[in-house]
C-alpha cells in the first residue's frame, strides 16, 4: 500500500491542478459532449445540403444547356460576355444602367460577394472616367451588400425571385428593366453573373446591351427584314425581347454556379464539422480520463488513511 500512497502523493497536485483549471474555465465533460452531439447534428444537415445541391445542380445544368442555343441569336445583335477580372470597363458608354444577379438564400459561398465586388468595381471605373451608373439589384443577398454602399445608385431590385427561373420571370424582369427607363434613359445595360464552368468553378462575366435607338435610321441594321409596323416601334419591342432572353440565359447560368458553390461550401462544412468532431472528442476523452485518475487518487488515498 505504501507505494501507492507515494504514487497519489505525487499525482495529486498536479491532477488537482488540472481540476482547477476545468473549474476556472476549461469546459466540463458534459459541456464537451454537448458541443459533439451540436457539431454532429450540423454535420448531418451540412451534408444533407449537399446532396440536395448535388441534386439540383444536374437540373440547372439541363436547363442551362437549353438556354445556351435559345439565347444564341441575341449574341448577334449585342457583345460577347466578357470576363470581370482585369476588365478596365473603358468600352462601356457614358451612362449606363448594371443589373448583378445574386441569390436569395446564403450558405453558397462567395457567389454573391463575387458579383457585389465586380458591381463595386465597375461603378469605380465609371466614376474615375467621368461617367454614370445606376443599378438594378436582382436577389436579396446582392441588395443587402450593395445597400450598404452604393444604396444611393439603386433605382430599382426584385427580391423573393423563384428559382429555378423560366423564361416568364425572365420577361417580367426585363419588363421592369424598360420600366425605369433601360431603352430610352440610359446608353447601355449591363448584365453581371456568375457564369457555370464546372462543378469546381465559376466566373464572374458581363454583358453590354446597346439599345436599338439608332439602328432606326440605319438602313444596314437588319437589311434583309421587313417590318409590318413602325420600326422605332419594332426596335424597342426587339431590344426588350432581348434584354428578356438575355436575362433567362444569365439567371440559368447564375442558378447553375449558385448550386456548385452551395455544393462546395457545405461539403467544406461537412469536413470542417469532422475535424471540429474529432478534436473535441479528444478533449472529451481527456477530460473524462482526469476525472477517472482523480477519482481512482481518491479512493486510494482513502484506503491507505484507513490502513494508517
Amino acid at each position: 500500500m505504501a507505494p501507492l500512497r507515494t504514487i497519489a502523493q505525487r499525482a495529486a497536485p498536479r491532477l488537482m491542478g488540472i481540476v482547477s483549471q476545468q473549474v476556472r474555465g476549461m469546459a466540463t465533460e458534459k459541456q464537451i459532449f454537448n458541443q459533439i452531439q451540436s457539431t454532429k447534428n450540423i454535420q448531418k444537415i451540412t451534408s444533407s445540403m449537399k446532396m440536395v445541391s448535388a441534386a439540383k445542380l444536374k437540373g440547372d445544368e439541363n436547363r442551362l444547356m437549353a438556354a445556351t442555343p435559345f439565347n444564341a441569336w441575341a449574341s448577334t445583335l449585342s457583345s460577347e460576355p466578357q470576363p470581370v477580372d482585369d476588365a478596365t470597363f473603358e468600352e462601356l458608354p457614358e451612362k449606363i444602367l448594371i443589373v448583378p444577379f445574386s441569390s436569395e438564400k446564403g450558405l453558397c459561398g462567395g457567389v454573391n460577394s463575387f458579383i457585389t465586388r465586380s458591381v463595386k468595381n465597375i461603378v469605380k471605373a465609371q466614376q474615375a472616367a467621368g461617367k454614370s451608373a445606376d443599378v438594378v439589384v436582382i436577389g436579396d443577398k446582392g441588395r443587402a451588400q450593395l445597400r450598404r454602399t452604393h444604396g444611393d445608385m439603386i433605382v430599382k431590385s426584385a427580391t423573393e425571385v423563384a428559382a429555378p427561373g423560366s423564361f416568364a420571370l425572365a420577361s417580367a424582369l426585363a419588363t421592369e428593366l424598360m420600366s425605369v427607363g433601360a431603352a430610352e434613359d440610359y446608353d447601355a445595360v449591363v448584365l453581371v453573373y456568375n457564369s457555370f464552368v464546372n462543378a469546381a468553378v465559376y466566373n464572374q462575366m458581363y454583358k453590354v446591351l446597346t439599345p436599338f435607338s439608332d439602328a432606326t435610321e440605319d438602313t444596314t441594321f437588319m437589311p434583309g427584314y421587313d417590318f409590318d409596323m413602325d420600326k422605332e416601334q419594332a426596335m424597342e419591342d426587339l431590344f426588350e425581347y432581348m434584354v428578356a432572353s438575355q436575362v433567362y440565359h444569365s439567371f440559368m447560368d447564375g442558378a447553375a454556379a449558385e448550386q456548385s458553390a452551395r455544393m462546395t461550401a457545405m461539403e467544406n462544412a461537412s469536413k470542417n464539422a469532422s475535424e471540429m468532431i474529432d478534436s473535441l472528442t479528444l478533449q472529451y476523452n481527456r477530460a473524462r480520463q482526469a476525472r477517472i485518475t482523480t477519482e481512482l487518487i481518491e479512493i486510494i488515498s482513502g484506503a491507505s488513511a484507513l490502513d494508517d
